[in-house]
């Protein structure tokens, strides 16, 4: 079986680094809020090019906390608005709910799936303060028309950069585009730790205190607490794990990039619809490989009859999900066509060649 993400194989790659680094923190005695957290803040920081980079305990929780950052500092009040993508993954509408601010919902390109920035001035009203760009499967989600737009209406632009650690747009690092950006350490992620994990980045001091107060507790000092804060920190294991791993993040992209540009070369089946190439390689690093077809489970028994695990991202819309029962009613056709045919293929820096052929033929080979 070829598999969807082997975990394994790409963590053990760096098995002597990541045990040194886990033996060091065990010996330590320290173990939250310590030097490896704040050695990876600060090269994690240096990589984005980002002035603030703060560890945090999942992406959801970076994404929440620019928010609610936001809304302690009066740069944003509840039941403002808050555009994003519509076939987005849950956890980007989550982070503006849970802050009692009202997603609107825009529709995406169908040819790169993410956010239509040319649909997105006819969403805007009073109460819009800010949009969330998702830099989906790993391409950048950016433009001059989008930042023009922000300035003219006065609105931040938050990146959802939990796919795409180390994607470019014209030489600038997704993650230190925006006013702000949450990124996530899920392990399947291009930059995986062994259990969850997040960062926020940003450029305002402020912004950037009043995070890190908020995600410890609202508290700057012990037992004295500024605000009504979360438990939201990236732990020492975690961090140095992270650390080790960051050091090989953009030859793992490049590793992805290439195995991307052989799927699109030689994947001849008409049935097979393939996601769009960038003009700039360095806009898209590849976290997934999505194609589309119109009979996706037909295709999937297919793929797995054949010893080759395949996924979905995403089978169901956020405005179709039970949890907002209450949008069940909105439709957006360019985003439940989307969602209706995608197929995440296997990419990954550990893919062997064979592996990659075979996925090939297999998929020229279906009927």
């Amino acid at each position: 079986m070829i598999k969807f993400l082997d975990l394994q194989k790409i963590n053990l790659q760096y098995q002597q680094e990541i045990e040194k680094k886990l033996l060091e923190v065990y010996r330590s005695g320290w173990y939250l809020l310590g030097s490896e957290v704040k050695n990876f803040e600060k090269n994690l920081a240096g990589y984005i090019g980002s002035p603030h980079t703060i560890g945090v305990a999942n992406g959801l929780d970076a994404l929440r906390l620019i928010f609610k950052a936001c809304l302690e500092l009066g740069q944003l009040k509840v039941g403002d608005e808050v555009i994003v993508p519509a076939n987005t993954y849950i956890a980007s509408v989550l982070a503006i709910t849970d802050n009692r601010l009202k997603p609107v919902f825009a529709e995406p390109q169908i040819e790169n799936y993410n956010i239509d920035i040319s649909k997105i001035e006819a969403l805007i009203t009073p109460k819009t303060k800010a949009i969330m760009v998702v830099h989906l499967y790993g391409r950048v989600c950016w433009s001059q028309e989008l930042e023009d737009l922000a300035k003219v209406y006065g609105l931040k632009i938050i990146e959802d950069n939990a796919q795409a650690i180390g994607a470019e747009w014209k030489g600038k690092k997704t993650g230190n585009l925006g006013d702000a950006a949450g990124f996530s350490f899920y392990p399947g992620k291009n930059l995986g730790a062994l259990g969850d994990g997040g960062a926020v980045t940003c450029k305002d001091d402020l912004l950037a205190k009043t995070i890190r107060i908020l995600a410890n507790y609202g508290s700057e000092e012990k037992y004295a607490n500024k605000y009504q804060g979360l438990n939201s920190r990236l732990d020492e294991i975690q961090a140095a794990i992270l650390d080790v791993k960051l050091k090989y993040i953009d030859a793992d992209n490049d590793k992805r990039r290439n195995i991307a540009e052989k799927y699109i070369a030689e994947i001849k089946n008409p049935q097979i619809i393939l996601p769009e190439l960038s003009t700039d390689p360095k806009e898209n690093v590849w976290h997934l490989f999505v194609i589309r077809t119109a009979k996706r489970e037909k295709l999937r028994e297919y793929m797995e009859k054949n010893e080759i695990q395949t996924l979905i991202h995403y089978p169901v819309p956020p405005h179709k999900q039970r949890a907002y029962r209450y949008f069940n009613q909105l439709t957006f056709p360019v985003t439940e066509k989307i969602h209706q045919e995608v197929l995440s293929l296997p990419i990954s820096p550990v893919m062997e060649d064979s592996e990659v052929k075979k996925v090939i033929e297999i998929l020229n080979s279906y009927s």
